[in-house]
């Protein structure tokens, strides 16, 4: 069973608590179906989702995609978008939010999950255009517009999982 630690302040937080099944294969995904991949919990927060999309970033240069490439900006933008809406949107008191990278070069792409705990607020399947005067509501339609596709999926125990397959060369897209 694993517990959580304390971890410098640029670190993500675990909870002291035992971590439930779901979050342990969360946390311990070492690769899915071969492919190099990352997971991490965070605090429902804005400093979470800020330390979600800097790991997001420093995983994409190990895979090689320097921080400042295309591939590793897109993937910056979508983790944070999703992150953000993870926190914002689906926060439920007491729970942290998980983000998962998976690295598929065959495909071209990364697969990115960021899984909530807020089961009944999963976001529109066509993102509205923002407004242009608007101060938020352009995260979907960025998310829309550098995934090749993105969607929900409900998890076993508590909450949902949004989604997005961003090619390596997203940024190109816009």
């Amino acid at each position: 069973m694993l517990t959580g630690t304390t971890t410098p302040a640029d670190e993500p937080r675990r909870s002291s608590a035992p971590l439930a099944a779901e979050a342990v294969a969360l946390a311990e995904a070492a690769s899915v179906h071969g492919h190099p991949s990352f997971a991490e919990r965070f605090p429902s927060s804005p400093r979470g989702a800020r330390l979600a999309r800097r790991l997001a970033v420093r995983r994409m240069e190990e895979w090689g995609h320097p921080p400042a490439s295309d591939a590793s900006c897109a993937v910056a933008l979508v983790v944070g978008e999703l992150a953000a809406n993870a926190v914002r949107h689906g926060h439920v008191p007491g729970h942290d939010f998980g983000l998962r990278l998976a690295l598929d070069t065959a495909a071209g792409l990364v697969r990115i999950e960021v899984a909530d705990a807020a089961a009944g607020k999963r976001p529109p399947v066509t993102p509205p255009s923002p407004h242009p005067e608007g101060e938020s509501g352009r995260g979907l339609f960025l998310v829309d517009v550098l995934a090749a596709r993105w969607g929900t999926a409900p998890r076993r125990t508590l909450g949902k999982t949004v989604w997005a397959e961003v090619p390596i060369e997203a940024a190109t897209r816009l």
